[in-house]
């Protein structure tokens, strides 16, 4: 596996946000471990208070740690060695986060995968990545089973969400799910987690390998620069960096506190800001493996976090929230909002709101990727404008260019916003060009990541995010590459053209749009059941349009291109036959 050198920094540019950090926090070192060993170190020191609460059970650090040398004793007893790349495709349940650290003590390779894909979407990953193993969640056993015999996995290993409760509510949710979907079974290729676990009893005089920060931890998912899905290689040395970052930003923040994991193991800012950061800092994660908007405000009086991260959909949703009456926020030290714009109006109204409740928070953003695991810049307590997405995180560096010329713009003038951090991906697993494209070496010696999005900063170094380059949609805090749908839908085989735009939505910030022409000889009417039945099949739900629209043609400009200007001011009513 072959990767750029990124790191190796030659002098500073501007940087008028270095006037808020002291120098110490601008010029920390971070130490060459491990994340396992990090967590270990939490353990040691705080061994009886909590690290994980799960559906109102409380793991603690000691028996956190225990649980985690166990199950990479079952790893190693499988053969799972340094370098091996495993496919964790589970929501936010311990059994993930365990086996998360358990295969980074050995030096595998994690690639967390959403266990809501589609059925091809779990099949391309475990092949691109070359998967040894796969551990899922068991109610989706009938899709892995559909494809798993196509990829180069070696055995899947299924988990009940219930796993980790007590015997009353495991045995309350077992019978809740009685007929509801395809149960697993033990066979030459499925095995289930509690004969994984008694692997770990057969596992003796077993060494575990010296592992640094430089070593590949992290395989998340982006549409990369082209919109095309990309695997994405992290180092330890990221989720190490970004976990020092916020313990500088969130300077309320102590041992003790917790977390709300509302954001997903498989999301880079819900697997480093909400999992490993806490647990790095002797705090705990509240795990949300499904996460209701309706009830928000009663899971904020169940769980009473000290931080939470969502994107502006969230928000909107918990100020419509009415089940708790006198509901008391006292506790909330972080309301930060990221994966979208947040608007001024749903600010004002989020703040309006924690200051009805109690609460002496305010909402503030940040803004990250994947590529450079998620948080790159926060605006937290008096450091932050309203508007803005903070300033870059410490040791952090931002410029805006004019994406032609790569000059540096002027504060307050738009460009592309670009990102050099000790925390960038490795590179695009397998995807040489694609990595190129999207870590460029400039002339200042710096390597940077081109991100495709839009903004300024301000004299202070704060940075107003303004928009996509790229032709994306966000729904939910989801990225969904309309790229990647349209190749979907036109290899259905009625479908000619189709073309996927983005439209506002009141609740879901924005959903898809698919305009669809149809090959000569079909009719909407005979085929719209089946592209859409295609869509489900081969589509994450999110991915899937709302909404279907059959055209004889697509609007077109002068140059030939699809006119997408004109398809969003489409009324979206079908062409008469």
């Amino acid at each position: 596996m072959k990767f750029l050198n990124l790191f190796k920094i030659k002098k500073p540019i501007p940087a008028p946000w270095e006037k808020y950090y002291t120098e110490e926090e601008l010029h920390f070192k971070i130490p060459n471990i491990s994340l396992y060993t990090q967590v270990r170190k939490s353990a040691l020191k705080y061994p009886h208070a909590k690290a994980l609460v799960y559906m109102g059970k409380s793991i603690n650090y000691q028996k956190f740690l225990k649980l985690i040398d166990k199950m990479s004793l079952s790893f190693k007893k499988m053969n799972v060695k340094k370098g091996d790349i495993i496919t964790i495709c589970m929501p936010n349940i311990p059994e993930a986060l365990i086996s998360f650290y358990a295969l980074n003590k050995i030096g595998a390779i994690a690639n967390m995968l959403h266990p809501l894909s589609s059925e091809e979407e779990i099949k391309q990953s475990l092949i691109s990545t070359k998967s040894k193993y796969l551990i899922f969640v068991d109610m989706f056993f009938a899709k892995v089973k559909a494809i798993i015999n196509e990829t180069p996995v070696e055995k899947a290993i299924y988990v009940s969400p219930a796993s980790s409760l007590n015997i009353f509510k495991r045995s309350i949710y077992k019978i809740s799910q009685i007929g509801k979907y395809l149960h697993p079974h033990s066979s030459n290729m499925f095995m289930s987690w509690a004969t994984f676990k008694r692997k770990s009893f057969f596992a003796k005089d077993i060494k575990f390998p010296k592992l640094g920060k430089d070593t590949p931890a992290v395989i998340l998912h982006s549409g990369g620069t082209s919109g095309k899905p990309k695997n994405v290689v992290i180092q330890n040395r990221a989720f190490i960096l970004a976990a020092k970052q916020e313990q500088i930003m969130l300077k309320k923040l102590k041992p003790g506190d917790c977390c709300l994991a509302i954001m997903p193991n498989f999301h880079g800012f819900g697997l480093s800001v909400l999992m490993h950061t806490p647990l790095a800092l002797g705090c705990y994660s509240i795990l949300i493996p499904q996460f209701d908007s309706r009830k928000f405000d009663t899971l904020f009086k169940k769980t009473k976090p000290t931080c939470v991260l969502g994107v502006p959909t969230l928000y909107e949703a918990l100020i419509k929230c009415h089940n708790e009456k006198n509901l008391d926020l006292a506790f909330l030290k972080y309301v930060v909002s990221g994966g979208d714009l947040l608007s001024k109006k749903t600010e004002d109204n989020v703040n309006e709101y924690l200051k009805k409740h109690n609460s002496k928070a305010k909402i503030t953003q940040g803004y990250g990727l994947s590529e450079a695991l998620a948080a790159v810049t926060l605006a937290c307590d008096d450091i932050n404008k309203s508007g803005s997405v903070g300033i870059p995180l410490p040791g952090n560096y931002i410029k805006i260019i004019d994406p032609a010329t790569q000059k540096i713009q002027p504060y307050g003038q738009v460009g592309e916003i670009v990102v050099h951090t000790r925390a960038l991906m490795l590179g695009y697993l397998n995807e040489e060009s694609e990595t190129n494209t999207a870590l460029q070496m400039h002339k200042d010696g710096y390597v940077w990541l081109h991100t495709g999005d839009l903004g300024y900063m301000d004299k202070d170094g704060f940075i107003f995010y303004k928009g996509r380059q790229k032709r994306m949609i966000i729904t939910s805090g989801y990225n969904v590459f309309p790229s990647h749908v349209e190749e979907v839908i036109e290899s259905h085989p009625a479908v000619l053209q189709c073309s996927v735009i983005g439209i506002p939505h009141p609740y879901k910030q924005e959903v898809g749009k698919a305009f669809i022409v149809l090959k000569e000889g079909y009719h909407k009417l005979f085929v719209q059941a089946s592209i859409k039945n295609h869509c489900q099949k081969n589509l994450a739900h999110y991915m899937i349009p709302k909404y279907f629209v059959f055209r004889k043609q697509l609007p077109k400009t002068k140059l030939g291109k699809v006119d997408f200007q004109k398809l969003k001011s489409d009324i979206g009513e079908d062409d008469d036959e």
